[in-house]
């Protein structure tokens, strides 16, 4: 297609990450018609609902043949690993997102422990089970600090950070039980790494890979990092301490991961979200998702200078090596707004107000998450509500700027951590132990 055609876009997800990839898409002049789904509150209100759905190849790969879409855009990462990629291009429709197969560098821990292995990447030591008592005997002979995943796709809360033998005999437990499903059925025990952790995506054709700027989530659900691991309660891009050996490693990791898997004979294309720690050995490999981050696109996305069209066709046809993508300098911090109780149980259909208040500041934008209309009024409909989303010219400017429009956003039960990038702005030393 040349420069001025305008494609129709189907765009599958119902989160704060889906919302920002919209407005961000909503950008290119290249934009069509933009459908979404299932979409929420927000992402509703500036697209089209497409009644389909998302995980069910079919029915995504008929919906985008038959209303004449240009490209499919898969946000989370469920759609991926039931093979809704493979589907979209099987029609004809370019998609980005990368195939089923790919995809499983998320949907099994251990298939991609395998592929770093074989990439040679720095990654936690791990073994992998798939009964009870050997995983416990492994976790005893450790003696200390793991780390217990369960192997497949548990919507981000699979992950149990053990300090004590007896917390991560729970953690077994708690996978081998059927809390997390199927994806507990295997499950894998790697070594404690220590450092600030660091999240990189990057887009990639399978053979050209382009790093994004680096960003840092914050996972548990109380101040201080402390309390139960959640979806993510707040980020902040680029990552103010890391030096350019780090970043440089990192991408270095991730060409590397992309090349193995074209070895293997799986042709990665779409987003490959590496999340490292910085060990004071260099970046070591924590995960890897198949997928743009939630909350990482929030910051990820506002910051970056390209035309999001182009650049998720050229992921799908193979030319990526000619996309035109820089940053400019501004600091990003977003805050989630959570329901009363997240992530255990939660209300939902509580009124929101304020919304406009918040992007009435100048360099503010509210990315929806959990919300969605009910008679004409906005209210909210999961645990992680709203993302609020600051660009400034400092670090310390973009964290005001964010807190000062969380006071203006008011919901029964609303719920934030006041400390997303405090850390940060202490340095590195902040993570020293």
């Amino acid at each position: 297609m040349s420069g001025t055609d305008t494609i129709d876009i189907l765009l599958l997800g119902a989160g704060g990450r889906e919302h920002a990839m919209l407005r961000k898409l909503a950008e290119s002049p290249r934009a069509g018609k933009i459908w979404a789904a299932p979409g929420n509150g927000g992402i509703l209100a500036e697209a089209e609902l497409a009644n389909i759905d998302q995980n069910d190849p079919a029915a995504v790969a008929g919906f985008a043949t038959e209303h004449g879409i240009g490209l499919v855009v898969i946000g989370p990462e469920a759609p991926l690993v039931s093979g809704v990629a493979d589907a979209v291009r099987a029609a004809g429709v370019a998609c980005f997102g990368p195939s089923g197969e790919a995809a499983q560098m998320e949907g099994s821990k251990v298939f991609a422990k395998e592929v770093m292995e074989r990439a040679g990447v720095p990654t936690a030591r791990y073994k992998s089970f798939t009964e009870a008592a050997p995983a416990e005997e492994y976790v005893r002979g450790l003696n200390g600090p793991c780390v217990v995943k369960a192997d497949g796709l548990a919507a981000g809360k699979g992950v149990i950070v053990a300090q004590t033998v007896e917390e991560a005999l729970e953690g077994v437990r708690e996978c081998f039980s059927g809390t997390f499903g199927e994806a507990g059925s295997t499950v894998v025990v790697e070594e404690m790494l220590k450092g600030p952790e660091c999240s990189l995506l990057a887009l990639t054709d399978g053979t050209t890979v382009i790093p994004l700027a680096s960003s840092q989530d914050h996972k548990r659900a109380l101040e201080g990092d402390l309390g139960p691991n959640t979806g993510g309660m707040g980020v902040y891009s680029p990552v103010p301490f890391v030096t350019p050996e780090e970043h440089e490693a990192m991408v270095d990791i991730e060409r590397r991961v992309v090349a193995q898997l074209k070895a293997d004979g799986i042709n990665y294309s779409g987003c490959l979200y590496g999340g490292f720690m910085l060990t004071k050995d260099g970046p070591k490999v924590l995960e890897f998702n198949a997928r743009f981050g939630d909350p990482e696109t929030q910051v990820v996305l506002p910051r970056m200078k390209a035309d999001l069209v182009d650049v998720f066709c050229r992921c799908d046809n193979g030319t990526l090596d000619q996309a035109d993508v820089s940053w400019d300098d501004d600091w990003a911090v977003s805050v989630v707004l959570t329901s009363a109780g997240y992530p255990g149980s939660y209300e939902k259909g509580k009124e929101i107000a304020g919304i406009e208040d918040a992007e009435a500041l100048e360099g503010v934008t509210v990315y929806h998450a959990g919300t969605k209309l009910e008679d004409g009024k906005l209210v909210t409909n999961g645990g992680r509500v709203l993302n609020v989303t600051a660009v400034a010219d400092s670090f310390e400017g973009a964290r005001e700027l964010a807190y000062k429009a969380c006071e203006l956003i008011d919901f029964e039960g609303k719920t934030l951590r006041h400390d997303i990038g405090a850390r940060a702005l202490r340095g590195r030393d902040a993570w020293e132990v």
